[in-house]
């Protein structure tokens, strides 16, 4: 087991890198159909947060008008506290204690806080449409019981006020993080839980990532004069300032969350790229001329990272995009990033890569992180792969080998869990790291390898331009897929998304130019396979999987299906046989390659 942990390090680490009128209505070819019933629920909010950066305390007003998209009616509602998670005995402190594997950056640090410097958010009043109304502190989760239920296509207006203190820095969201910077701001207010066809969706914050409501954020933030200040949302006008201390008044439409970060020793640069949009980089000018020098080359390469992202999956729709040195590695968020800045430049640019990948893949492509981290964290990985491969001179054969490397060594460690595991819940941190980036960037792949290169890109596309400024579930993408190839692919999410069953195939026997393959694994999967025959010319065979109903393009020679109960799978070549190679392309995630490969002896 130990051996199987320790393996993965490495691996993982590399990643660790509005209207309220249904949207299913507009311009959407694929899923149109007011039969389909989507709808999502929609908020405003409207703070003002006056912070002081002595205490690291700010005091909150927050109006949020709330819109009821949903057919239920609503007798409660929640809303997540999530600094609450950063003190002695929470339940993200007790995880990080019990657990075999802690996150380095965590451990036993949460238990160690002193009560300056845990993080809380107290809710001092709240009111529904004026009327005050009963709430309940539950750890990082606020219960409401309304004084009156919320109809379907109701809008209620919420008034709160609250108080909240900055944690130091573990994890996320902090205050001076080991680089320096002051505040990073994630996750800092109080935040309205999301509502939808399966109900509420109240999460504790144990140690994983976020959920949102789609919605518009009005914010007025009043801090220090002389502390430079970055994050979501549009600056309207110049900042107001008044007895030392500024406030900046910034607009954020159509977005899922809202984050800042600041520090008095920010440089702020722009980089504007030709059809936009407008780059920032914030980042601390007492950094060694080294990171300095690796801040300045990051910017044109951003910007070609972002024309990548846009051409690739979807254009990109707001007007800018931040970088920010701060926080604890990296983390996405509403149109920037937080990522630590004393990095060789490769890792600078890697880690930026990946987070602005986000954008697309969770803070467009809106997934419930905490129940199909794979979907956002594994998609992130592989377009992210595939942007930084753009950027190289010398190309890889496979840049997703790493990805395949780190999920066959977690497929044959026997502690592998199914990706419909909830986030919080895996038994190793390392098996959760190796499931949602590797597991899931192979998932990806493998579809291509499924239905064809070209119908897989396709498909991005056309999942992007479906379910933008939504929360698609994981079925969507296998959805859109059979849409764009009209083939049956239920059963490769059933396997590979909901189950631990591996794919092994193997060469049972050769005899002259009869040859007989076999499924040794539970998974089923179509066969690619090179024959080399005796006089060295070689042909490349494909068999179809029976269920999958067709085939992908391909220039092979198209053989009988096979069907996946029958163990055994025999064929006959055009001549005398000297070597086999099933799976030459390695895009099949065959968690055993030593039986695929026969030559005579």
């Amino acid at each position: 087991m130990k051996k199987f942990l320790l393996g993965f390090i490495g691996l993982v680490l590399i990643f660790s890198c509005s209207a309220t009128e249904n949207p299913t209505k507009k311009n959407n070819p694929s899923i149109a159909n007011p039969s389909y019933g989507y709808w999502q629920q929609h908020v405003d909010y409207a703070m003002e947060i006056d912070m002081d950066v002595n205490t690291f305390q700010y005091k909150g007003k927050q109006k949020l008008v709330y819109t009821n998209n949903s057919p239920d009616v609503l007798n409660r509602v929640y809303y997540h506290l999530y600094f609450n998670a950063f003190q002695p005995g929470s339940e993200m402190d007790i995880r990080s204690r019990t657990i075999q594997d802690p996150d380095p950056r965590v451990r036993d640090r949460i238990s160690k806080l002193k009560p300056n410097e845990i993080g809380y958010i107290k809710v001092n009043s709240l009111k529904q449409n004026g009327k005050v109304i009963s709430h309940e502190t539950v750890g990082t989760v606020l219960e409401v019981k309304l004084n009156k239920p919320i109809q379907p296509g109701e809008k209620v207006t919420f008034d709160m006020d609250f108080d909240a203190q900055v944690p130091v820095q573990i994890r996320r969201s902090g205050r001076n993080n080991k680089e320096g910077v002051a505040l990073s701001m994630t996750q800092w207010y109080p935040k309205m839980a999301e509502y939808d066809d399966e109900g509420w969706h109240a999460d504790p914050y144990i140690a994983r990532e976020f959920h949102g409501v789609w919605g518009d954020f009005d914010i007025k933030l009043t801090i220090d004069k002389d502390y430079i200040v970055g994050g979501t949302g549009y600056l309207q006008g110049e900042p107001k300032v008044k007895a030392g201390k500024k406030t900046l008044h910034f607009k954020a439409p159509k977005v899922h969350d809202f984050t800042w970060a600041a520090d008095p020793d920010f440089i702020h640069d722009t980089y504007e790229m030709p059809n936009g949009p407008k780059l920032h980089f914030y980042y601390k000018k007492t950094l060694e001329p080294k990171y300095l020098e690796n801040w300045k080359k990051l910017q044109p390469d951003t910007a070609k990272l972002m024309a990548f992202f846009s051409e690739n999956v979807g254009q990109y729709p707001y007007e800018q995009y931040s970088v920010i040195q701060g926080g604890d590695g990296g983390m996405e968020y509403a149109m920037c990033t937080l990522v630590t800045g004393q990095r060789s430049f490769p890792s600078l640019l890697g880690v930026t890569a990946h987070e602005m990948a986000h954008s697309w893949f969770q803070f467009l492509l809106a997934t419930n992180e905490a129940k199909h981290e794979w979907i956002d964290e594994g998609f992130t990985v592989y377009i992210s792969t595939l942007a930084q491969e753009a950027l190289r001179i010398n190309k890889k054969t496979n840049p997703h080998s790493r990805s395949y490397l780190s999920y066959i060594g977690l497929a044959n460690s026997g502690y592998e869990q199914p990706l419909t595991t909830h986030a919080d819940r895996y038994q190793y941190n390392r098996a959760y790291g190796a499931s949602a980036y590797s597991k899931g960037a192979v998932f990806l792949v493998q579809l291509g390898y499924i239905i064809g290169e070209e119908n897989l890109d396709k498909t991005i596309k056309q999942y992007f331009k479906d379910f933008s400024f939504k929360h698609p579930k994981p079925m969507d993408i296998i959805r859109t897929a059979e849409r764009i190839t009209d083939l049956e692919l239920d059963w490769y999410f059933i396997d590979f998304a909901q189950t631990t069953n591996t794919i092994d195939y193997g060469i049972k026997s050769v005899e002259g130019n009869t040859v007989t393959l076999e499924r040794v694994g539970l998974m089923p999967m179509p066969i690619e396979l090179t024959v080399t025959y005796i006089d060295d010319s070689t042909e490349d065979f494909y068999i179809p999987l029976q269920m999958m109903r067709g085939e992908k393009p391909t220039s092979a020679t198209i053989i009988n299906d096979w069907a996946w109960a029958i163990p055994t799978y025999t064929f006959s070549a055009n001549k005398t046989v000297k070597s086999i190679e099933i799976d030459p392309s390695k895009m099949m995630a065959d968690v055993d390659r030593d039986n695929n490969t026969y030559s005579e002896e």
